[in-house]
């Protein structure tokens, strides 16, 4: 092993028992896994626990940013180089093996990945979910909100990996739903607090409302190909058009008691 002795993984987890093992199982070869832990209440850090490369932190959580940053400036990273993963980021070997052959010039500061979903055990044959700089000098890196997600700021290029990441949450569905109520607080925050101006075409179209609900379910099955790919299209379109119609009603709900 080359690079991944310089590297080391940095993971964010709360009640992620469905999904930790798998994602710790394909880490093996990372010299040390650091899991940020934010209470979990479920065997998540019993799983941890299991791992000789695993060492466990703990911090109340507040917002994703903030706990990226103190992950990065308070869990005793010391290696040049953090990998940054969901609970729920499977890393295939292939990527594993990228990663260990890199040697980045000096003015490459990151990389991102794309990735392949997984709903109900099968990867889509696409997705809406975008590619994440994953891979960074932990000296130059800093996460600020962008709504419900986060975004790591660097100083210099980002490259991007070949390989795929799996994304595979396998967390109950009431849980998704419960995580959709939280991140749509956090999107009208983002698209209330922007002008038109300001915002990108697409969530312009969300801060119409009556829009995305079905327009975006009937983009994952065509455009997206979902009807390819059977139940498990069928299923993540209509995840996706729930996730809207929540984000909608929580615009309304916004702008009526709160306008």
């Amino acid at each position: 092993m080359k690079f991944l002795q310089n590297c080391s993984v940095l993971i964010l987890t709360f009640n992620e028992a469905p999904n930790i093992g798998r994602t710790l199982d394909a880490l093996a070869a990372f010299p040390e896994v650091v899991v940020l832990d934010s209470g979990s209440a479920d065997d998540t850090l019993a799983i941890a626990g299991r791992y000789p490369n695993v060492r466990v932190c703990h911090r109340p959580f507040d917002n994703h940013s903030a706990q990226w940053n103190h992950g990065l400036a308070a869990c005793g990273l010391h290696r040049e180089w953090v990998l940054a993963l969901d609970a729920d980021y499977v890393l295939p070997g292939d990527l594993v093996n990228e990663i260990d052959a890199l040697a980045p010039p000096d003015d490459v500061s990151g990389y991102s990945t794309a990735f392949t979903f997984w709903i109900l055990g099968k990867p889509l044959t696409r997705s809406l979910y975008p590619p994440v700089t994953t891979l960074y000098r932990r000296a130059s890196a800093h996460y600020v909100q962008d709504g419900h997600t986060q975004r790591v700021k660097l100083d210099g290029a980002v490259l991007t990996l070949e390989a795929r990441i799996a994304h595979d949450d396998r967390k109950p569905l009431a849980h998704w739903l419960a995580a959709q109520d939280r991140y749509a607080r956090l999107e009208c925050d983002l698209l209330l607090g922007k002008s038109w101006s300001e915002l990108r075409w697409r969530d312009r179209l969300r801060r119409m409302k009556f829009i995305t609900p079905w327009l975006v379910p009937l983009y994952c099955l065509t455009v997206g190909r979902g009807l390819m790919d059977g139940r498990a299209g069928w299923y993540y379109a209509l995840q996706r058009g729930v996730a809207e119609a929540v984000l909608s009603l929580k615009l309304l709900e916004y702008q009526v008691f709160k306008g």
